[in-house]
């Protein structure tokens, strides 16, 4: 197993909201993607296995990459970790397939409630659990209203949209349910990278191993589709529609070194926050079609931020502890 050093909170914090900067403008381009083709599935096929070339070039162009290809057999053999671990990349895929498969119906807005609630919650469970390369970590209370103004607010932020879904209750109960599985998972999908990271000796290797798992579950996805309801439209030939899988090796590379130092619920956190900054940017800068950009949106973001300084500082031992 190789050490690497940990990274402190003001340099580590910063570093998860940068990586969650790039969740919106990935979402936004493979949504792009999906209409062009007319497939969602197909998209996230796309956007899996651009991200797998990439990071294939990554892991034998540097010297890192192949020591750490090097160490994956040896440490699955082993049992350093879990062997299922090397399938973290299949979380991922399946919240691709849910976003393609919910969005539509549930809009934006209550799909971002529904995925932040299911990863701060795991956040939390997976952090006390000690699943994660950071080692357990105590549920205080704290900790706890953090996470839940960090739910609260992101539901005051995207509140503006809640008008997107338009179903009755009973016909959302599952898709909203879909959603908060998946953000529940991806917490583990973070854990399992950061622990398989350590004894990789490199992001880039775990980073390598999530495509490969998440895009063999979305080829067999893909191809179950194909076989009922035929193909899509051809692929576009804008090259930016290809920046989504590139845009995911950064953001799941970067998670993965991450827990190790901030645990799975603040590296979480920070990620959320991003995402909210991002997709406000997004909002202000290149507005998609119909968005307006309410106060509340605005306030909601401010409140994320200063949910996650709540949950992150170092507050007295004892404080609120249960």
């Amino acid at each position: 197993m190789t050490h690497t050093p940990r990274l402190p909170l003001l340099a580590g914090l910063p570093l998860a909201v940068a990586a969650g900067l790039l969740m919106p403008v990935q979402g936004r381009i493979n949504g792009a993607l999906g209409v062009a083709l007319g497939d969602g599935i197909g998209a996230a096929v796309v956007s899996f296995t651009t991200g797998l070339v990439v990071m294939i070039v990554i892991s034998l162009a540097l010297p890192k990459g192949r020591a750490g290809l090097a160490r994956v057999l040896p440490a699955v053999r082993n049992r350093d970790f879990p062997a299922y671990y090397v399938l973290a990349g299949c979380i991922g895929a399946f919240f691709v397939f849910t976003q393609s498969f919910t969005v539509g119906l549930l809009g934006v807005a209550l799909f971002t409630v529904a995925a932040v609630t299911g990863q701060t919650l795991s956040g939390l469970l997976v952090d006390r659990m000690g699943i994660g390369p950071a080692g357990k970590k105590s549920i205080t209370g704290i900790r706890v209203i953090g996470s839940v103004l960090t739910v609260a607010a992101v539901a005051w932020a995207v509140s503006p949209r809640f008008s997107g879904a338009d179903a009755g209750a009973s016909q959302l109960l599952l898709p909203v349910l879909l959603p908060v599985l998946a953000g529940f998972l991806m917490s583990f999908q973070q854990a399992m990278n950061g622990t398989a990271t350590v004894h990789y000796g490199t992001p880039i290797t775990a980073t390598l191993v999530n495509f490969v798992s998440g895009t063999v579950l979305l080829w067999i996805a893909w191809l179950v589709k194909l076989a009922v309801a035929g193909a899509g439209n051809p692929l576009p030939g804008e090259w930016w529609y290809y920046l989504g899988g590139p845009m995911g090796c950064v953001f799941i590379g970067l998670g993965a070194l991450l827990v190790r130092s901030l645990g799975v619920l603040v590296t979480g956190l920070g990620m959320i926050s991003g995402q909210l900054l991002g997709s406000l940017g997004l909002d202000l800068v290149f507005p998609a079609p119909g968005t307006v950009v309410a106060l509340p949106t605005v306030l909601g973001t401010v409140l994320t931020l200063a949910a996650i300084v709540l949950a992150t500082l170092p507050w007295p031992r004892g404080a609120l502890k249960r």
